[in-house]
């Protein structure tokens, strides 16, 4: 049986990788990438020659079934993103379960990372983060997900791009306040830039700049004392805000348990009243 290898690679620029991370994608037998071009560019800068396999987010299970057989018969194969960490909103989450499910051994080569580079120069709080991922473009989904986490303390990071930059914005600025963000944006890159500035800040600023490259948004925490006033009610619908969002009910009371004054069990006993009523 081989091994999968989880391979970070350079977010921007090229120069940031690693000897490992060239040595791992120079011996394995083949690289299961989410574009080919971008991989092979990057094979190329360095002189390396490797069969390519197009694994990406709308790649079918069978893709990735197939893909772990090969593996499972002895072959060894990294898995990279166009940037970074490979799995992390990325669906090579799905490979790296299918191959956990069946016993394939799994190391990781790790290497650059937006989010964290993000949170490093955002100047906020870096002790106690959660990474929110990219918001729902429904907007039922969106809503729900911002309001579940509109009293974490925690410092907030999401992904976002540059054409929905600005609606985005908009609805921080409604559920979460006018709180300290940093806009960071083509990191690594030539037109690296980190705006450090208030929500409302960012909202007047973009009416006149066009928003451009990828964005990671790093959000100051809620107050002290934002939950404080908190219903169970109120604790109960975050949670099952979550819950719609596919977290498993007792995980979903779990969270807002750590964010509310509510245990875990008397908001799973309200959030169970609650479904039964409909």
């Amino acid at each position: 049986m081989g091994t999968l290898f989880v391979v970070g690679t350079p977010i921007g620029n090229m120069e940031d990788i690693t000897i490992r991370q060239l040595e791992t994608l120079k011996n394995v037998d083949f690289i299961a990438a989410e574009d080919t071009r971008v991989t092979l560019k990057l094979l190329n800068r360095y002189n390396i020659k490797k069969s390519l396999v197009s694994y990406h987010g709308h790649s079918s299970t069978a893709c990735a079934e197939n893909i772990a057989d090969r593996i499972e018969n002895g072959e060894n194969a990294a898995i990279v993103t166009d940037a970074g960490m490979p799995c992390i909103s990325d669906p090579g989450e799905i490979l790296v379960r299918i191959c956990s499910q069946r016993g394939i051994d799994i190391k990781v080569v790790p290497g650059p990372s937006a989010v964290i580079s993000a949170i490093a120069v955002s100047g906020l709080n870096t002790s106690r983060f959660s990474f929110e991922g990219f918001l729902s473009v429904t907007k039922k989904q969106r809503y729900e997900h911002l309001e579940s986490i509109k009293n974490d303390k925690r410092t907030l990071v999401f992904y976002e791009a540059p054409h929905k930059l600005r609606n985005t914005l908009e609805d921080l600025l409604k559920y979460l306040g006018d709180r300290n963000i940093s806009l960071c944006r083509e990191l690594t890159k030539i037109y690296e830039e980190v705006l450090r500035m208030t929500i409302s800040e960012a909202i007047d600023y973009y009416e006149t700049k066009n928003p451009k490259g990828e964005y990671v948004l790093v959000i100051e925490g809620a107050p002290e004392g934002a939950a404080d006033n908190i219903t169970i009610e109120h604790a109960a619908e975050m949670a099952e805000a979550l819950v719609n969002e596919g977290l498993k009910p007792s995980e979903a009371c779990k969270k807002i348990a750590g964010e509310t004054d509510f245990s875990k069990s008397e908001l799973y006993s309200c959030l169970i009243n609650k479904q039964k009523q409909f």
